[in-house]
């Protein structure tokens, strides 16, 4: 009987997020506090770091520098978007993946992402069985759009939505005290293809009548010009500015992005342009009034300096109980978050198959939408207030930046042919 610990390959996957290095340092941690955990490798960008055998021993991080890890953005171990084709379509990457699974005796995979990677891990899951290679797949939470199945939210969301609100509030305060002779409009685009839950957090900075946003647009809810432009007329005329929020992925009646770039990624979405500058040009062609707008972009996922506490904690979480996951004998589940009471906020992780996760995706509910379709409703504050919940500053260096990992990370030597993808 082989008596051996397991070892265990965690890779990032998709779009990073301000703590899905946490989630990283959550998987070390446990596994090193186990003791019935060997190694654990991580995988050089995702999927593509497994099949090319590019692959890191966590070992190498001390303890200083797992907490390093835990409080830097990006992906340390770096990302991809690639997608694994079925195993009919491309059975040699599948092939591939076990060489090397078992050339270092790895038992368990952990796939740190969104939708995409949810699927990876069920194929993965699914196809070693059939090619009699059998590995404990988890997949662990992650993007920012929030929109996974299987989970209350997705780790990475919570700082992002902290990121959101205070930069419309701050925004705000600057285009309000202008306005009289300046700028009288604002847009902010963020992120969130066909989910709104990130220009939703944006609703969190209106605490009564009057205060910004005054407009937000979501995907959910069909874009309509004449009636976006009489809700600017009209917060200009009553408040004397206006702010927007947009979301990327607003779309008009017929179902077409505003600002559709006419490209798709790895995974056959469609790229996005600039809505920001869509509608603010709309705003100055119609109404004339002077504006200013911004794309949140990279900053809102890679916001470290202002990540939730919230997030923080439940990032780290879920890393951990994948190594918990995996000592219990599960396999194609997802640590999943539930929540067990708003006020005061209690979660916890469980469980979710793989197969009620991947391919879904998770939008607003038409009750977290006002009536006027612009703005969020109590029950979508409920929701959202415990998610942004306190602050989870990084270490600063005298020098005044933060004391992020700054680590050369040596991979194993391959013990493989060569593998091009």
């Amino acid at each position: 009987m082989n008596t051996r610990p397991r070892n265990i390959l965690y890779a990032q996957s998709g779009g990073v997020t301000p703590v899905i290095n946490a989630s990283a340092a959550g998987v070390i941690a446990a596994a090193r506090a186990s003791g019935q955990v060997g190694r654990v490798l991580a995988a050089r960008h995702g999927i593509l770091g497994a099949l090319t055998e590019d692959l890191i021993d966590t070992a190498q991080f001390n303890d200083q520098e797992l907490k390093q890890l835990e409080q830097t953005p990006g992906g340390v171990f770096g990302s991809c978007r690639y997608k694994l084709k079925s195993l009919d379509d491309n059975r040699r990457e599948y092939e591939r993946l076990i060489e090397v699974f078992r050339a270092h005796e790895i038992d368990c995979f952990l796939y740190n992402g969104g939708n995409d990677s949810a699927d990876t891990a069920l194929k993965v899951s699914q196809i070693s069985r059939e090619m009699g290679f059998e590995i404990q797949c988890i997949h662990i939470p992650k993007t920012i759009d929030n929109d996974l199945e299987g989970t209350d939210c997705s780790p990475g969301f919570g700082s992002v939505a902290k990121y959101v609100a205070v930069s419309i509030l701050e925004a705000s305060l600057d285009v309000q005290s202008m306005a009289s002779t300046s700028t009288k409009v604002f847009v902010l685009e963020v992120m969130g293809r066909h989910a709104g839950w990130i220009a939703a957090a944006g609703g969190l900075a209106r605490r009564q009548e009057g205060d910004p946003p005054h407009v937000i647009l979501f995907p959910e809810i069909a874009f309509d010009e004449d009636r976006f432009l009489a809700a600017v007329r009209r917060a200009v005329e009553t408040h004397g500015y206006c702010s927007v929020v947009v979301s990327e992925g607003v779309r008009n009646a017929a179902g077409e992005f505003l600002a559709d770039a006419g490209t798709t990624d790895a995974f056959g979405h469609r790229q996005l342009g600039g809505v920001a500058p869509t509608v603010a040009g709309m705003i100055k062609e119609r109404l004339g009034y002077k504006y200013h707008w911004a794309v949140s972009d990279y900053l809102q996922r890679s916001a470290r300096h202002i990540a939730s506490q919230t997030d923080l904690d439940q990032a780290r979480a879920v890393g951990e109980a994948a190594v918990e996951m995996i000592l219990a004998g599960q396999h194609g589940v997802l640590a999943g978050i539930v929540r067990e009471s708003d006020d005061p906020y209690r979660w916890s992780i469980r469980p979710v198959p793989l197969d009620q996760v991947a391919n879904h995706e998770k939008k607003i509910p038409p009750e977290f939408i006002s009536e006027d379709g612009y703005g969020i409703t109590d029950a979508c504050r409920r929701y959202l207030e415990p998610l942004i919940a306190g602050q989870a500053y990084p270490d600063y260096e005298p020098s005044g930046l933060p004391a992020y990992l700054r680590k050369p990370l040596v991979s194993l030597p391959r013990r493989l042919p060569e593998f091009s993808v």
